[in-house]
């Protein structure tokens, strides 16, 4: 059954991106997929690297994970259990430095600097807003469009005025632009530059190599800089199962440089990711 008005493959596009930001967005989520990177845990190791998380917090969040198909636990004895990454999550983490490239670009920057982490989440909070990433296609596809027009494609058959909550939201999100009342919407420099983020989420989601990201019909490499093709590429060529070798242990002890303290910089549990865009929109 169609979500929106978009063509049917564009609709199941979007439906699929949607759910695979729901299965990373919720607190805690990525910060437990990084712990587990490269290397399987047992319960109470896992527990030790996610320190600040009770273990009636942490439990609940590595079965969803399980559920999701990004976690794997396996029983080796009755007494020896460890946790580690299927192969969608090992393809997926690739995903994880395009956003935190398009974070460092676009999003205003705060007072106390924020770890690659904390940029990766607050991100993906702009991402999960509701129909955030239906209003994005649309307007890629269209280059702008009225609310009403938007209404149309993006909830058809409901009241067009319920298009504003949403939108306004990716406005003060700083994803979406308009010149005021009245005029059209478009999207903004940063939710431009989200193409290869959602290029490569639209790949992984439908169980397609990263390298296909580059040829997404919407968010192709056509609408991305030379800096993000480049990086595109490179992280591309690092996610095929196929041609990506075993962890080493220097894999393990050596973390790439987006993630060094990503995890484990906060000597008090990490803020919430309740009310982070209220004020000024990021830029």
């Amino acid at each position: 059954m169609a979500l929106t008005g978009l063509p049917p493959d564009t609709d199941a596009d979007v439906a699929r991106v949607t759910e695979a930001l729901a299965m990373i967005t919720p607190r805690w989520n990525v910060r437990i997929l990084l712990a587990l990177n490269g290397q399987s845990l047992r319960y109470s190791e896992l527990a030790a690297k996610v320190s600040w998380l009770r273990d009636g917090q942490l439990h609940p969040k590595v079965r969803q994970l399980c559920e999701a198909g990004l976690v794997q636990r396996n029983e080796h004895t009755p007494r020896h259990v460890t946790y580690g990454h299927t192969d969608r999550a090992t393809a997926l983490l690739p995903v994880l430095p395009l956003i935190f490239a398009w974070a460092e670009q676009y999003l205003e920057k705060p007072e106390q600097p924020l770890t690659a982490i904390e940029q990766i989440e607050d991100s993906l909070t702009l991402l999960t807003r509701r129909h955030a990433a239906a209003i994005l296609w649309a307007l890629k596809i269209r280059g702008e469009a009225s609310g009403r027009a938007l209404a149309q494609t993006v909830m058809p058959g409901s009241d067009w005025t319920n298009i504003y909550p949403p939108l306004r939201q990716l406005v003060d999100d700083g994803l979406v632009t308009t010149d005021g009342i009245g005029q059209p919407y478009r999207l903004s420099a940063a939710g431009d530059g989200l193409g290869p983020v959602l290029g490569a989420l639209s790949a992984w989601s439908a169980g397609q190599p990263l390298t296909q990201a580059g040829q997404h019909p919407v968010w192709g490499e056509t609408s991305a800089t030379p800096q993000q093709r480049m990086w595109l590429s490179s992280q591309a060529r690092t996610v095929t199962p196929a041609t990506t070798p075993a962890p080493t242990k220097t894999d393990q002890t050596s973390p790439p440089a987006w993630q060094r303290n990503a995890l484990f910089s906060h000597a008090t549990p990490p803020r919430p990711l309740v009310a982070l865009h209220t004020g000024a929109p990021r830029r």
